[in-house]
């Protein structure tokens, strides 16, 4: 495969059939790079990527360093869309710096935080762009095979995935020297079991060595001493989903969307109590009170907003006070939230907020490794502590215990699971305290959740 060749799959195709339509459904709001060809071209089709601009890419990365890719990547200040919003380009420079025969690039497709389902609908809207992502990171970092993991409960966005590599392989597109170049690369899939932990990038590792999905120490860290002791670049999927974009249209593009600190967009999935769930992309700088009216339609018939959630079983609670606050990774953390994968439940007044941050935490229970004791002892105390709570068996000298093993939970954990698990705990504490004493002092449950207790309401 050649540009000539690329080229002409792209005009063959436009000359012979009619332009893509614009999907009804996005939102005036929304400006959409990730998802540019979601709903738009048929995701089996490489004909009809290649004929949006697919793979032009990576062909352009393939004539620039190494190091102008990375920086590229760097000015554009894109930053890991997984949760902790580490800079991208950065976290590639530390790979080229380490010398190894082997290196590996990894999409981590292991979506599992309750209410987000924003990778899905990329991997099965769109998989030839993570595929070409995935091909710019390893050229940049020098690495020579690629991994998915994508959870099993996504069997469609594996078998849409499959195809896109088998596609690509039988053109020239994947495979040994690509493009006519000394760039060789190849790709495979591999199947999460459904654990929770394998989400986190060293447990991911350990799960693609074939081992159980158990978190490592840190340092070092993956770019250094990752994927079978090699370096390893590991980024989740709307990250890996924005690179074609940012090589095709240079990195002082990227950086002028969204906010001085969060560039870009973010994909979001909305759930709960508005009129309109879904994704939605839109740059980073948004408010709460626009994605709950304006793209979510309002509150459902009868609803009143209470809290919104981000960053699922480890973010924290939004209230009325910040509905005008904007959304991206800095403003959320002084809120005392985190952005996560882009996670939001909005609840209305028939929701317990402790109720709610029983199941997060009973969640994160059953999904701790039990590698380090803190998490696997604390989580577990944590969600009878606050079951006992709803259910009226509790006291307000065990909320003073409550807070302090949340503290140490945090503190001594060994990977991120068991960091920020107490978090929606705390988040709770600050915004909700008067819940938390009309559960243990006046054994009431004003929303009539908590079944074990009076329902005021209902008197």
């Amino acid at each position: 495969m050649n540009q000539k060749q690329l080229e002409k799959i792209k005009n063959d195709y436009l000359n012979s059939n009619p332009l893509f339509n614009t999907p009804e459904n996005i939102h005036p709001l929304e400006r959409r790079i990730v998802l540019k060809n979601y709903q738009v071209i048929n995701p089996e089709s490489i004909v009809e990527y290649i004929a949006m601009d697919g793979y032009f890419a990576i062909f352009k990365a393939l004539k620039m360093a190494q190091e102008e890719v990375i920086n590229e990547v760097i000015t554009s200040k894109l930053r890991g869309r997984g949760g902790v919003g580490f800079p991208t380009g950065l976290k590639w420079k530390f790979a080229l710096g380490y010398e190894a025969k082997q290196k590996y690039v990894i999409c981590n497709a292991d979506e599992g935080e309750p209410g987000t389902f924003m990778d899905r609908h990329i991997l099965e809207g769109d998989p030839h762009n993570n595929i070409e992502g995935m091909m710019i990171a390893a050229y940049a970092i020098g690495a020579s095979k690629g991994y998915i993991y994508v959870r099993a409960e996504y069997p469609l966005a594996a078998k849409r995935l499959q195809k896109a590599i088998d596609d690509a392989t039988s053109l020239g597109i994947l495979g040994d020297n690509i493009f006519e170049t000394e760039f060789s690369f190849n790709i495979e899939i591999r199947l999460g079991a459904g654990a929770f932990i394998c989400g986190e990038e060293t447990s991911l590792m350990e799960s693609i060595e074939g081992k159980r999905g158990l978190s490592r120490n840190k340092p070092p860290f993956p770019a250094e001493t990752g994927l079978f002791n090699d370096p390893t670049i590991i980024n989740n999927v709307e990250t890996i989903a924005n690179l074609s974009a940012i090589i095709l249209n240079g990195g002082e593009w990227y950086s002028k969307i969204g906010t001085k600190e969060s560039t870009g967009t973010k994909v979001f999935s909305l759930s709960g109590k508005t009129k309109n769930n879904g994704i939605f992309e839109v740059p980073f700088g948004i408010s709460l009170r626009e994605v709950i009216s304006n793209i979510g339609g309002g509150m459902q018939e009868g609803s009143t907003f209470k809290a919104a959630y981000t960053g699922g079983p480890s973010g924290g609670i939004l209230t009325e006070n910040h509905l005008d606050e904007i959304i991206d990774f800095d403003s959320l953390v002084k809120l005392g939230s985190i952005m996560g994968s882009g996670g939001i439940i909005i609840a209305d007044q028939t929701n317990c907020v402790l109720d709610t941050i029983k199941h997060f935490m009973e969640f994160n229970a059953e999904e701790s490794c039990g590698k380090c004791t803190p998490c696997r002892e604390g989580t577990t105390i944590l969600y009878n502590m606050l079951d006992d709570i709803t259910k009226g068996k509790s006291s307000m000298e065990e909320l003073e215990k409550l807070k302090h093993l949340s503290r140490m939970v945090s503190t001594t954990s060994l990977c991120g699971l068991g960091q920020a698990a107490p978090a929606p705990i705390y988040s709770a504490l600050e915004h909700f305290y008067d819940e938390f004493v009309d559960h243990i002092e006046h054994k009431t449950c004003n929303t009539g959740v908590c079944e074990m207790l009076i329902n005021e309401g209902s008197e």
